[in-house]
């Protein structure tokens, strides 16, 4: 089957957040935020394949024959899912559930894209249905790249070659080395050269802060408890350092396991 992959990835988080369990339980709900936005904004066109920790897999079926103007649903979704993104991101700072690190540095998210045309094959795996293949790992290599901007959408030669020629010219090429694949060429646009008007986040009223703070801590309780592992698997959250962690904790096996419970009533009415 040919597909449109697309691989939609958030960071952002510094390694100067504290390491405390709220924080990362708190960080684990913000990043799940954002990844249900951009799924809604995805759909249908955009197929969820799976969820990967902090970033989200997306896949578009397409004519086994290239057709032109093709990919006109990869320029449409890329901005959809970049306004839903910023959109929830602009309301997650305005109104922080906590003032724990994990809520107050969700302005400082980032998004990025890594996007690749290629063949794949569905595979069952129990009850759940994953995409393998060749071309689903070299979007996945995709990821570790030199792009020297912080959000971009980084686009291998088949995309690149059927958008439409706006796109074509802010794009940078660049030589990517992936690892088991070999040097290719890809084609990068810096979301700096493409501006996006959105409304202005407006303060919520102290009840519904009330019930984020709510929803936020019941949400975390199996990580707060440590029956689940905060932020397991997210990609981007390796810059985390377990020094800064308080001193009366043990070492732990990840810095997702470091333990302090620690829960924070709303922030007070922002100023306006």
């Amino acid at each position: 089957m040919r597909a449109l992959l697309v691989i939609a990835d958030i960071g952002g988080y510094t390694r100067f957040m504290r390491v405390h369990r709220v924080n990362l339980a708190h960080a684990q709900w913000v990043v799940a935020q954002l990844l249900e936005a951009l799924i809604d904004a995805g759909e249908p066109k955009l197929k969820l394949a799976k969820l990967e920790g902090d970033a989200a897999f997306f896949y578009a079926p397409l004519a086994d024959q290239p057709k032109e103007g093709e990919l006109e649903v990869f320029e449409r979704r890329i901005s959809d899912l970049r306004r839903a993104f910023l959109e929830k991101r602009g309301d997650l700072e305005k109104n922080p559930a906590c003032s724990c690190d994990g809520c107050s540095q969700a302005g400082q998210l980032k998004l990025k894209f890594v996007a690749h045309l290629g063949e794949v094959m569905e595979q069952r795996v129990k009850r759940y249905r994953e995409l393998a293949g060749v071309d689903v790992i070299f979007v996945h290599r995709l990821l570790k790249n030199k792009v020297p901007v912080p959000e971009y959408m980084l686009m291998s030669e088949p995309v690149h070659a059927g958008v439409n020629d706006e796109l074509k010219r802010l794009a940078r090429p660049t030589l990517e080395s992936l690892e088991g694949l070999g040097d290719v060429t890809t084609h990068y646009v810096d979301f700096g050269d493409l501006a996006l008007a959105l409304p202005e986040p407006t303060p919520a009223p102290f009840f519904r802060r009330v019930w984020l703070w709510l929803r936020a801590n019941i949400r975390s309780i199996p990580y707060i408890l440590g029956m689940k592992r905060s932020c397991e698997g997210f990609r981007n959250m390796g810059e985390v350092d377990p020094s800064l962690a308080p001193p009366e904790e043990l070492p732990p096996e990840s810095t997702a396991a470091l333990a302090s419970f620690q829960t924070m009533p709303p922030p007070p009415d922002a100023k306006t």
